[in-house]
């Protein structure tokens, strides 16, 4: 097991797979790697870092970094001992987003990028990030066909007209990237909508974990990953560190990952729906994870 830095770990996120992929099979996927610009020191853990997942909802050409989130995964990862968590947020949820008033969180992105949204979700958990992780629609897509696909395991029988018309069935799904991103998108179709969707999310996150773990021990294989994304995302992070950062991927334990979806109320403002998160779970969740990367109850 490996000892790093802090900031020398990333992974469980959509992120992992672009850390790993080999070199050859990665193609530009509109994805970014953005460091947080902190506003005072914070006493954390030195073996825990945090980083903000997003899906962005840019469409081709379009400003991945300045769209509406349509994913939202906060995640820890506890270098010292491979323990990992995600808390997700449910898109729609309403918050206070800093200098714009009270609006889906979502809307952060859009207003102010990565640094933005960041903000917006330490106010709502508790917890700030150390790196904010962005990918497009076709980032996720490119992410999953590059290591192969992935088996996704479905709590709920679900399909969309539009989006995967033959559906998923209860329990494991092999799906390439289309279906992945198709599974992390629809919600018209789940019991619990919003909710259902991100807990989904974190389940694609989990299968890409699996995928990247049982391939790490191929000779050259985060070698070249790593050096596939300097030429193909915008990491804004030095190349020793991102080095590390996949060495870091492959060394969260999948008996050791534990993750939440916020709760909270369906309501209404403006005519528009919108998710009332339970603010007193939200920051129970950061207290709890925040040190160790761990939950212990959601």
């Amino acid at each position: 097991m490996i000892r790093v830095l802090r900031k020398a770990a990333l992974g469980l996120a959509l992120a992992g797979a672009l850390l790993v992929v080999p070199e050859g099979t990665v193609q530009p996927t509109g994805a970014a790697l953005v460091k947080v610009e902190r506003a005072q020191a914070l006493d954390l853990s030195p073996d825990v870092v945090w980083i903000l997942a997003l899906g962005s909802d840019a469409r081709p050409g379009g400003p991945v970094l300045r769209s509406r989130a349509d994913a939202i995964q906060l995640v820890g990862i506890n270098t010292r001992t491979g323990a990992a968590t995600s808390i997700g947020v449910p898109r729609d949820s309403w918050v206070a987003i800093p200098g714009h008033g009270s609006n889906r969180i979502n809307a952060g992105l859009y207003f102010g990028g990565p640094q933005l949204m960041a903000r917006a979700v330490q106010g709502l958990i508790g917890i700030e990030p150390d790196y904010v992780m962005v990918s497009s629609f076709w980032g996720l897509r490119g992410m999953v066909d590059a290591i192969g696909g992935i088996t996704v395991q479905s709590a709920h029988a679900f399909s969309d007209p539009y989006l995967r018309r033959q559906g998923f069935r209860v329990g494991p799904n092999r799906v390439q990237g289309l279906g992945a991103l198709a599974f992390s998108r629809i919600r018209k179709d789940l019991p619990r909508g919003d909710f259902d969707r991100s807990a989904n999310q974190q389940r694609t996150l989990r299968a890409i974990h699996r995928t990247v773990r049982d391939n790490a021990a191929r000779p050259g294989f985060l070698d070249r990953g790593a050096l596939a994304v300097l030429r193909h995302m915008d990491a804004q992070v030095k190349p020793g560190d991102l080095f590390l950062l996949a060495r870091a991927v492959a060394d969260v334990e999948p008996g050791k990952v534990t993750g939440c979806v916020l709760a909270g109320s369906i309501g209404n403002v403006g005519g528009a729906s919108v998710v009332f998160p339970s603010r007193t779970q939200a920051r129970r969740l950061g207290d709890d994870a925040r040190n160790d990367a761990t939950i212990s109850r959601c």
